[in-house]
């Protein structure tokens, strides 16, 4: 029996890793948290997000709770205009910023890494994106430009200097999943592909389907159709997904401190997720791979 189960194990850990290898799940359990660590980024990956919000110490409370997060305030956190950055266990996960404008609405941003900055930002116009701000140093940490999308959905990126961006992902409390929400895929593709090189893969997801963006074979997005699936007034987004360990504590747990859950939680092929709304109203989702994602890679042979 001890045999058994230590083959078991010795099956699921594998394909778990393959899992991982293939992009079929994002999220890694917190005992493989020393795998997660990141240093650097290929271009065209996004490599860090960050929050909006008109109450910073509110948020260090929600998102402390929630996912384990300490958001200290920096020795030049005043110069940076009040950014901060989340940490876990000591590593960066994300920003944390006050709202810069009157009418600004709570927010999660992607940002995706390139190698030029200035090069990126006039190939994002090119292709008919709109810039939001231009590219610029910060401090020696990098450069920064943000933009909107042909569709109208914000987006940023970040020309590394000596910060590379999220220092741990794919796991519980850290980023395991960027996906844009749009209402139409072919331009979206047609847009990013010329931009930042991604290619494509289409998958079927129940009755959609679902377009998974690459950067030499390695799974980077994801692009879901939300025409005729949310309301229309809700724009063009990038969403940020979450690694929690059991998506159903997490969404209790966002109850309790005050956030709401617009949707889920729900089993995807992927695993359990559910999007949700901070207190203040910024949306966000948690995501958990699932048992049947495992199961099915040994079941199918690709271990």
């Amino acid at each position: 029996m001890t045999v058994k189960l230590r083959h078991v194990r010795e099956i699921r850990t594998e394909a778990l890793s393959l899992c991982q290898k293939c992009g079929l799940i994002s999220a890694t359990p917190e005992r493989g948290a020393e795998m997660s660590e990141r240093t650097s980024y290929t271009p065209g990956t996004p490599c860090w997000v960050d929050l909006a919000t008109p109450d910073i110490e509110a948020a260090e409370r929600f998102y402390g709770e929630l996912f384990g997060w300490e958001i200290p305030e920096l020795p030049n956190s005043a110069e940076m205009g009040g950014y901060r950055r989340a940490k876990l266990g000591g590593r960066d996960v994300a920003g944390v910023m006050p709202l810069m404008q009157e009418g600004q609405p709570p927010a999660w941003s992607t940002y995706i890494s390139v190698d030029d900055a200035d090069a990126t930002a006039a190939a994002i116009q090119e292709h008919g994106g709109a810039q939001v701000a231009p590219p610029m140093a910060v401090a020696d940490y990098g450069k920064l430009a943000v933009f909107t999308d042909p569709e109208g959905a914000y987006f940023g990126i970040w020309e590394p200097g000596t910060f590379a961006g999220s220092e741990r992902v794919n796991e519980k409390g850290a980023v395991g999943w960027n996906e844009l929400e749009t209402r139409d895929p072919g331009a979206a593709k047609r847009f990013y592909g010329a931009v930042f090189g991604w290619e494509f893969k289409e998958e079927r997801m129940g009755e959609t389907t679902y377009n998974v963006a690459t950067v030499d074979g390695v799974r980077v997005a994801g692009m879901a159709d939300i025409e005729g699936r949310v309301p229309d007034e809700v724009p063009a987004h990038w969403m940020v997904y979450f690694g929690s360990v059991d998506t159903d504590e997490a969404v209790d747990k966002i109850k309790e401190l005050g956030g709401q859950v617009m949707f889920g939680p729900m089993d995807i092929p992927a695993g359990r997720f559910a999007m949700a709304t901070d207190p203040h109203g910024a949306a966000f989702a948690v995501m958990q791979p699932g048992e049947a994602t495992i199961e099915r890679a040994a079941e199918e042979g690709l271990v």
